[in-house]
């Protein structure tokens, strides 16, 4: 007789709703400060307004808080599906949500007042750092118990990549966040010039190597070959592409002090390090998509498919474009240009965002106890707003970018600059102008998944259903809890 237990997919729903609405404040604050670098005087000659401060709020609202709501919400909905059981400690994972709310709203109330380390993806100050601390280690027992009771001996591979992220992360966060408090409201780290450098952008790097591609590529593993419907194009390939991973990315944070105080050596080991990382990139991009040969017609009529495909492309894209600018030569070109700009939001709006959306329209429907989302034509406008806003936004950054380093590297026989920096300023307005044309069309789109998401939650409530009951099944012997049986 198979187990009545159901899974528990309470915590599930609130970091669901959590990332909807993380989502649209992260990324409306990013379209606000797209503004001001075309229209200057929407800073209002208010400091808490400045770019300066509300650039933090956009960057933490993005990853941490929509990014970091997703991430939480679909490790705890995995875990209980591959290792047929019901999630540990249920209380604590509760607690593990209103934790990581709190976080995100003192962050975002402190930072726009100067509350800051001043720390790229580190701002907040060392009590917020305290509380993400705690929480963190709370996420990580309640996960790594609910692993520890799971019902089958194998551990899906999706688990590998969430187990790793909640590690590094928590290793991350505590190294880069050591420092002497002055008040509640102000500390200094303990580093000090080119070290404090390198230490920040070890933690800077790998936050995008275990928070932002870690974590979601743990995402990618277990809801492609959901939507799919078929196997994992190779297991065993995807095993191979995560040991690859977290062996080379901990190396590849100094190529983003290239031309700095840092030692030449050791930008060289991070360049040599980010060209290796093409391997683990394309491998796992290519697992992801392939895993769909034989079921391409259900990208056509699937909306969270065809965001999952296109994640993956511009996984590829924005990973071999990152090896890329981590070669000297190329960076001397890119480097502090809206070329980087573009880089990143072809990583963040392109594989983030999309791969997360795309896996919160898979699992909606059945954490709310529902056969689909409310409405498949908003998906399908969600879809194409997004896509266009992100070509938009990536189109004119590129441009931009490379304008700007052609301009600035400009000179005459004498060896003078043909252009004071004022020009390229004027030079990049009109792409200023297109990017926040295409930051509206993506903030559109959150809004219109937010929409549909409650209403699939009211659909819920209007009829009185409660979340359908999902047996877990009886483990049998050398069953491998992928969401579907592995091909190789």
């Amino acid at each position: 007789m198979p187990n009545t237990e159901t899974y528990n997919d309470r915590v599930v729903r609130l970091f669901l709703l959590a990332a909807a609405v993380w989502g649209v404040v992260g990324m409306s604050v990013g379209v606000f400060v797209a503004a001001q670098l075309a229209w200057p005087a929407l800073n209002f000659d208010t400091p808490w307004l400045t770019f300066s401060r509300l650039r933090p709020d956009h960057t933490f609202g993005v990853i941490f808080a929509f990014g970091g709501s997703a991430l939480m919400g679909t490790c705890y909905y995995v875990v209980q599906r591959t290792g047929h059981t019901r999630l540990a400690l249920p209380k604590l994972a509760t607690l593990t949500f209103w934790g990581w709310q709190l976080v995100c709203v003192l962050a975002m109330a402190t930072m726009p007042f100067g509350i800051t380390q001043s720390k790229e993806y580190a701002e907040p100050e060392w009590l917020i750092d305290l509380l993400v601390a705690a929480v963190w280690v709370s996420f990580g027992t309640v996960f790594f118990a609910t692993l520890a009771r799971r019902r089958i001996k194998h551990i899906y591979v999706a688990n590998w990549y969430y187990g790793a992220f909640i590690i590094a992360v928590a290793l991350l966060h505590i190294v880069n966040n050591i420092v002497i408090p002055v008040s509640l409201t102000k500390s200094y780290p303990v580093y000090s010039g080119t070290v404090d450098a390198m230490v920040q952008w070890w933690y800077g790097h790998n936050a995008v190597a275990f928070f932002l591609t870690a974590g979601f590529l743990g995402m990618m593993y277990y809801f492609v070959p959901r939507q799919a419907q078929q196997p994992l194009w190779s297991y065993r390939f995807s095993i191979v592409n995560f040991w690859a991973l977290i062996s080379v990315y901990m190396w590849a944070g100094s190529h983003h002090l290239l031309f700095t105080a840092l030692p030449d050596w050791v930008q060289s080991v991070g360049m040599a390090f980010s060209i290796l990382l093409l391997m683990p990139s394309w491998g796992s991009a290519a697992n992801g998509l392939l895993t769909f040969n034989g079921s391409w017609q259900r990208v056509a009529s699937d909306p969270a498919a065809k965001f999952m495909v296109m994640a993956l492309v511009f996984y590829a894209a924005a990973t071999t474009e990152g090896s890329l600018m981590a070669v000297k030569t190329v960076n001397s070109l890119s480097h502090y240009t809206d070329w980087t700009v573009a880089h990143v939001h072809s990583g963040a709006i392109g594989w983030v965002a999309m791969i997360t959306i795309g896996s919160l329209y898979a699992m909606a429907p059945r954490a709310l106890g529902r056969p689909a989302m409310h409405s498949k034509r908003s998906m399908e406008l969600h879809f194409w707003m997004h896509t266009a806003g992100l070509i938009l936004y990536v189109a004119s950054m590129w441009t931009a970018g490379v304008t700007e380093g052609l301009m600035w590297r400009a000179t005459d026989a004498n060896g003078a600059l043909l252009y004071p920096f004022i020009d390229s300023l004027i030079a990049v307005r009109p792409f200023y102008l297109i990017r926040f044309l295409g930051g509206l069309l993506i903030v559109g789109g959150m809004i219109v998944m937010a929409w549909n998401l409650w209403h699939t939650a009211e659909d819920a409530r209007a009829r009185l259903i409660k979340p359908i009951p999902v047996p877990i099944p009886e483990p049998e012997p050398h069953q491998v809890p992928a969401p579907v049986p592995a091909r190789a």
